[in-house]
């Protein structure tokens, strides 16, 4: 075995190495794709424009508020929220060993729409519209975040109630995560069935998840959740890198299973309402990208969980720059862009699995 002047194997350093790498070109990619999202729109701007102008270069005033004011909100958005998604789902799939699982295919997501739902049209926590932009404006973050949290984290306690039964296989859990999601929605349309035309054109909108409504106090309110909640799954890494290898072998070297699976469920639940709360239901970045990254890094969540986090903001952003062109100049929800991307990709996902 060879070892390089650190005394650290020459094929671990490799193996490290890659994975850095991977981190740096996806994060470059990101840049890359952000700069390109703010450029392109039913009124293009060039990529030289785009860099004037957010490195407060004399630019037109026009060139400046479609920047500003419109697209890097928009942007910003689609990053943050990716990432949150992405990450919660890399570490949902971890924590109860289960690759199908996702904030949306285990019913959370719906179950946390429901609870916004309520806050805004029961508890009266948002100002109803009748345009997608602002079908919800939310006026009480606290309480309307408050409860999806709340509905979310009854759906996860749930799944961990059905994780914590012997022999319980992902299918058990991805059957329970869609009978909740049947479950909410259901609520959710029974509330939209008692609402008066306003209310009801307001709640369908806001059910279309899209990022184009988040303006800037919106989105410190998702940053300040959304960035702490993925540090904390950074600095569990290897907790749920032991989790990974069976219960027994975790708690054998010392890790709190259930503290650790609780913690991680109640952060990924945040995570998740304060997302939905303000950008609706977005589904299947939190399934697609944890399995993007696990196939080309592998499962190491010290790498999976940034790794992650930056692919789902790469792919949430890539698609709402392409949900805005493809109907251009109407603009389309960007979930229902990722619903149709993503449902082929987990119908691949189950197929593959009844193989193996």
């Amino acid at each position: 075995m060879h070892f390089d002047k650190g005394g650290i194997p020459e094929g671990y350093a490799g193996y490290i190495s890659r994975k850095w790498w991977f981190l740096c070109l996806v994060s470059v990619m990101l840049v890359c794709l952000a700069i390109m999202g703010i450029s392109l729109g039913a009124v293009k701007i060039s990529l030289l424009e785009v860099v004037e102008a957010l490195f407060r270069m004399p630019v037109s005033g026009r060139v400046n508020m479609i920047v500003y004011h419109i697209r890097l909100p928009q942007v910003l958005a689609a990053m943050i929220t990716g990432a949150g998604l992405a990450a919660s789902g890399a570490v949902l799939q971890s924590i109860l060993r289960n690759p199908l699982g996702s904030p949306f295919t285990l019913g959370i997501s719906h179950a946390a729409a429901f609870g916004a739902a309520l806050s805004v049209m029961v508890l009266g926590s948002g100002i109803m519209g009748s345009s997608l932009n602002d079908a919800v404006n939310i006026s009480n973050p606290a309480l309307t975040t408050g409860c999806a949290f709340v509905f979310a984290m009854g759906a996860a306690w749930i799944i961990i109630t059905i994780s914590g039964y012997q022999k319980s296989s992902p299918e058990t859990m991805v059957l329970t995560g869609v009978a909740l999601g049947s479950l909410f929605t259901a609520g959710t349309m029974l509330l939209q069935f008692f609402a008066d035309d306003v209310q009801l054109a307001a709640m369908v909108f806001w059910t279309f998840g899209d990022v184009a409504r988040a303006d800037y106090k919106e989105l410190g309110i998702i940053s300040a959740v959304t960035l702490p909640g993925i540090v904390y799954f950074m600095l569990n890494a290897w907790n749920y890198n032991a989790m990974d290898a069976g219960d027994d072998t975790a708690k054998g070297i010392g890790v709190h299973v259930v503290r650790t699976r609780l913690l991680g469920m109640t952060v990924a639940s945040v995570l998740i309402s304060v997302s939905i709360a303000f950008v609706g239901i977005i589904g299947f970045v939190g399934l697609v990208a944890p399995h993007m990254v696990r196939r080309l890094i592998g499962d190491d969540n010290r790498f999976l969980i940034p790794g992650t986090a930056a692919a789902g903001a790469c792919l949430l952003l890539l698609s709402d720059t392409a949900a805005r062109l493809v109907l251009s100049p109407h603009i389309l929800p960007v979930s229902v862009l990722t619903s149709f991307l993503g449902a082929p990709v987990f119908i691949a996902m189950i197929m593959r699995g009844k193989k193996g």
